[in-house]
């Protein structure tokens, strides 16, 4: 019988504001990869613009354990390409955790995933979900506070990794970097105790957001307008352009119907702060 596996993977929204490449949250949208033994290699996907061949990023993430010959990928996906949302990480894990479980090899995923992806935050949240932080070693993970809920807007100019990347810095100023330390140990005390106010002032940041807003000078707006629209606060994710609003539960319908009507430009959408990871099942 021919063998037959079903990944999903959560999105991920890296850097959660002041934790630049050390923290990251998985959020409910998620990728589903489908592999089948059909004797032939083919590749599927409801995304318009994505390879569909061996240079696939699902398949590169697969023969990375184990050769795609005869093998049929089929991909959906509800994560917006180049929005920030950790798109690349998990096609990187679906591709991985497939082949992983459809050949029985007991792979080290986690640092197979940060090889491929080239930094760690996206893909341990999209392997682990939750919340993730992560330094050397195994990244470490832990639950989102109770009621915490999300609003993703993504503004229509997407925004490379690589050029993100390159409008940072060499070098910072120490208070910006003392600020941000700050800053995240404020957030994750506040996940911690699910206090939405420390949780609030832990989300602001000195390092990355700022100096790439030519970037996304959109999203900026938008951060800037984060109180007043009823949230918590809110982040640009990874590298962007979409921005996270984080809410308590009770404000999340009022923050998604506000940005709705003033960010008619962007896509917006509800989220949850999702507790699962990578889930592989067999279907034979």
């Amino acid at each position: 019988m021919n063998r037959r596996r079903i990944v999903s993977v959560p999105a991920s929204s890296a850097n959660l504001g002041p934790g630049y490449d050390a923290l990251a949250a998985a959020l409910s949208l998620h990728l589903e990869l489908e592999v089948e033994e059909t004797g032939e290699l083919s590749v599927e996907c409801d995304v318009a613009g994505i390879p569909l061949d061996r240079t696939n990023l699902c398949v590169q993430a697969f023969e990375a354990l184990h050769p795609a010959a005869g093998l049929s990928f089929r991909i959906r996906s509800q994560i917006p390409p180049s929005g920030g949302l950790g798109s690349s990480a998990a096609a990187i894990v679906a591709g991985l955790s497939a082949a992983d479980h459809m050949f029985e090899l007991d792979a080290p995923l986690f640092e197979l995933a940060h090889q491929l992806e080239g930094h760690p935050d996206n893909v341990a949240a999209a392997l682990l979900g939750g919340i993730v932080v992560c330094g050397d070693g195994a990244p470490v993970r832990i639950e989102p506070a109770e009621g915490l809920e999300g609003v993703i807007a993504v503004p229509p100019d997407p925004v490379s990794t690589g050029e993100a990347r390159a409008a940072m810095p060499a070098e910072l100023p120490i208070a910006d970097a003392v600020f941000n330390v700050a800053h995240a140990s404020l957030l994750m005390l506040g996940l911690a105790r699910s206090d939405f106010s420390l949780i609030g002032r832990g989300l602001a940041d000195r390092m990355h957001q700022r100096r790439r807003a030519l970037l996304y000078p959109r999203s900026i707006e938008l951060l800037e307008q984060a109180r007043e629209l009823g949230a918590v606060g809110a982040t640009v994710s990874g590298a962007g352009p979409a921005v996270l609003f984080w809410c308590q539960w009770q404000q999340t319908g009022d923050v998604l119907a506000a940005l709705r009507s003033k960010a008619a430009d962007c896509d917006v959408q509800r989220v949850t702060f999702a507790p699962e990871g990578a889930d592989v099942r067999a279907l034979e």
